[in-house]
């Protein structure tokens, strides 16, 4: 199959029919034909294809454009800032779509950061039953004690601006290196509170040297160059809008 093959499911919702899930139901009641075959669940199609839905056939509308981002800090993540600010906006201009950012990433943290003008999909990841993880590589300077990381690893609640406190699902850290100089850990979150990595260290008295987003819903940032940006593969892709199982 092709490169540029897509889920069947996938395929249906991109044409405006239904959702994805929705289009599942269609799949499994055997009301999809591909190519004039019955279709079935975790049949691939390409734009070559002739796919019909109860007889009727279907076409997708033009594919969306997801990208990544290696967000820089000090770089709002907005398509635009009143304050004259510089945004993510300004890093993907030469990028052709209304793409815009998927989540959060705060101005001082740098990273992974997705871009899409795939509706579905950015409400999926925006919502905690996504159950998309988001790892981040955080250093601390100086010595972190053992029972600072420790906490992080016990703490289940944060206190917002208001004060009030709010539930958090747990969160994993790993060392990755310590010495006198800094501490370099790995926390991996599994929901997306407001600046939350930042409020659990405050809590505590950690105070942050800098926090780089590396993988977002097992998209990785690898060798990507800060500032820089680029398409995900057809892979990443359904990586992204498969469902999460936390």
């Amino acid at each position: 199959m092709s490169e540029d093959s897509v889920k069947l499911q996938k395929y249906i919702a991109d044409a405006g029919m239904c959702s994805r899930r929705a289009a599942e139901h269609l799949i499994d009641d055997g009301e999809v034909t591909v190519n004039g075959i019955v279709a079935k669940i975790g049949d691939r199609v390409t734009d070559g294809d002739t796919v019909a839905v109860r007889g009727r056939e279907v076409k997708r509308s033009a594919p969306y454009t997801y990208i990544m981002l290696n967000k820089p800090a000090g770089v709002v993540t907005t398509m635009s800032d009143e304050n004259g600010r510089r945004c993510v906006a300004d890093l993907v201009t030469d990028v052709n779509a209304r793409i815009y950012p998927v989540g959060r990433l705060d101005m001082y943290s740098d990273g992974l950061l997705i871009l899409t003008d795939d509706g579905e999909t950015t409400n999926m990841l925006s919502h905690p039953s996504g159950g998309k993880e988001k790892i981040y590589r955080v250093v601390f300077p100086g010595f972190a004690a053992n029972e600072k990381i420790e906490s992080l690893r016990q703490m289940r609640t944060i206190t917002d601006r208001d004060g009030r406190e709010q539930s958090i699902m747990r969160c994993d850290v790993d060392m990755l290196s310590r010495n006198s100089d800094e501490t370099v850990v790995k926390m991996t979150l599994y929901e997306g509170r407001n600046r939350q990595i930042r409020r659990m260290c405050d809590s505590i008295g950690l105070k942050i040297k800098r926090l780089t987003r590396i993988s977002y819903g097992g998209i990785e940032l690898g060798d990507l160059p800060c500032g820089k940006w680029r398409y995900l593969t057809n892979d990443e892709i359904e990586t992204l809008n498969s469902r999460g199982h936390y």
